[in-house]
């Protein structure tokens, strides 16, 4: 009866020991393939060269956004200063029309001043003769204004010999 509990402790022990055996080989071999990827410079190398990779991606994606977000910030301050721009404008031109509007009152208002003033002191005989002369004007306006255009380009010509002299 001795024997029998002997055997049967050897036989638990043999099963044991073949399962730590199992075991060690599994720890081993993971080791040696820790040990091996060390070891492995190019497949290290790789994995840094992607890891930059993924590095660069994600900078150059987050300079990309931050483009984007200027830019359309630029686009928004350029709208606003043209729509100021424009204002002014608008608000100068206005200005402007009204001076010119008073400029152009008081000019008719002096010229009809001079014309009154000077058809006072002209004499009735040269007034008839003014008119005289500019109903002929009026019959006759495209020989007058070839003969104005001709004595322009007289003295024009005229002016551009002496100074070449």
């Amino acid at each position: 009866m001795n024997q029998q509990p002997h055997r049967d402790k050897t036989a638990d022990d043999l099963g044991e020991l073949r399962e730590q055996a199992e075991h060690t080989r599994d720890e081993l071999g993971r080791t040696v393939e820790a040990l091996a990827a060390k070891a492995d410079v190019k497949a290290q190398a790789g994995e840094k060269v992607a890891a930059a990779r993924e590095k660069a991606a994600v900078a150059t994606e987050k300079a990309k956004v931050k483009a984007a977000v200027a830019s359309d910030l630029v686009k928004e301050k350029a709208a606003v200063a043209s729509d100021l721009v424009k204002e002014k404008a608008a608000v100068a031109s206005e200005k402007a029309r009204e001076k010119a509007a008073v400029a152009s009152d008081l000019a008719r208002e002096k010229t009809a001043q001079t014309a009154d003033l000077v058809q006072e002191k002209t004499p009735d005989p040269v007034l008839e003769k003014a008119g005289e002369v500019a109903e002929k004007a009026k019959a006759n306006r495209t020989p007058l204004l070839a003969g104005v255009a001709a004595l322009a380009a007289f003295l024009i010509l005229r002016r551009t010999r002496r100074a070449r002299r």
